[in-house]
């Protein structure tokens, strides 16, 4: 186990403040990419930082985003360090994230709880998850709800529009 320093969590807590660039209702710590702070020396900070997914264009402008918040909170070096392991999962997303893409109209991710290597499927597919657990409209809570496009306004998000009262909305896709 890990021993994490009253400064480093200080500093974890202000890292993870910073405001996802692409979801900017949530955090980075509500999101779950900022994964650690470790202070080297007297001016000197590590921050361990997990993209969504691999080659996500998001990881350049959180790794300046935490730059400059720790630089305004008196620390001169900080080092943003990308980490792939353990890979990023939606199940990653706070309880208060998911709250919160809830209040702003995107359905959040259903639970996965699986860190293995995901199943790739060729063509659509109705899981027993899409079954038990419905992706549910974040305007009126229906589960009758269809996909109109794999792809949203980013690669994590999926279009999609709910068949009870007629709005379209995002559903941040489960990884």
């Amino acid at each position: 186990m890990v021993t994490v320093t009253p400064l480093e969590a200080e500093l974890l807590e202000i890292a993870g403040s910073v405001p996802d660039p692409e979801l900017p209702v949530l955090t980075l710590r509500e999101l779950g990419v900022v994964r650690a702070v470790r202070v080297h020396g007297a001016d000197c900070v590590e921050v361990e930082l997990t993209p969504t997914y691999t080659g996500c264009p998001a990881i350049e402008a959180m790794s300046l985003d935490i730059e400059r918040v720790l630089h305004a909170h008196g620390v001169r070096e900080v080092a943003v360090r990308t980490v792939l392991r353990p890979a990023w999962s939606t199940d990653d997303i706070t309880a208060e994230g998911r709250r919160k893409l809830r209040e702003s109209g995107i359905a959040p991710p259903r639970p996965v709880h699986d860190r293995g290597p995901v199943t790739v499927r060729l063509g659509p597919t109705r899981t027993l998850t899409a079954q038990t657990n419905p992706v549910r409209c974040p305007h009126c809570g229906s589960a009758d709800t269809e996909l109109l496009s794999r792809f949203s306004s980013t690669a994590c998000k999926a279009l999609r529009r709910c068949l009870a009262c007629r709005e379209p909305f995002d559903h941040f896709k489960e990884l």
